[in-house]
């Protein structure tokens, strides 16, 4: 299985931040890395009404392949609910991924042992939140929390500010990466 690491945390503690300072450095060493966003909002859609793939979903068909000069985007018409986390990341399967993020999904991702966490947080309140029925492995703890100075026993993760220890984030994920696929570049 490829490697896969969640970063999850509370809305505006530095999630979508962290994946996108990784993700850049991760593709410039020439990595190839994929991501699941969760999106909550319950009538989302990348599909804008009245466009001509909207047409033809709406129209009837499962599947709607949108294909551009630059990028193709497969629109499926289903239940999400339904879906487990697996059976989201086989979505990615054909893509020989060296890795996944995953932001949010935190109820899928939470309990299981063979996916890395990462954990943003605002605050002490948010972290210890966000750790209640978090299991391990918890890779390391980003956000504004470790900003500020605070004790918390029994925390094993260490404690990264992005903004002054990027370099040392993105060496601990470089080097889980290659310890879980036994392949670094």
């Amino acid at each position: 299985m490829v490697p896969v690491i969640a970063v999850v945390g509370p809305s505006g503690s530095g999630k979508t931040t962290t994946i996108e300072y990784l993700v850049s450095r991760l593709s410039k060493e020439g990595f190839r890395v994929g991501s699941i966003k969760h999106i909550h909002h319950p009538d989302f859609s990348m599909d804008t009404k009245g466009t001509d793939t909207w047409r033809h979903t709406h129209a009837g068909t499962t599947v709607t392949a949108a294909v551009a000069p630059t990028e193709i985007v497969m629109i499926k018409k289903t239940d999400t609910s339904t879906y487990n986390f697996d059976q989201i990341l086989g979505l990615l399967d054909k893509e020989k991924l060296d890795v996944v993020f995953v932001e949010g999904l935190h109820a899928l991702v939470a309990k299981r042992r063979d996916i890395a966490k990462i954990i943003t947080a605002k605050n002490l309140e948010d972290l210890k939140r966000t750790l209640e029925g978090t299991a391990p492995p918890i890779l390391v703890v980003t956000g504004r929390v470790v900003e500020k100075k605070f004790e918390m026993p029994g925390l094993q993760a260490p404690l990264v500010s992005l903004h002054h220890e990027g370099d040392f984030l993105f060496k601990l994920i470089k080097n889980y990466i290659g310890a879980k696929s036994k392949r670094v570049k």
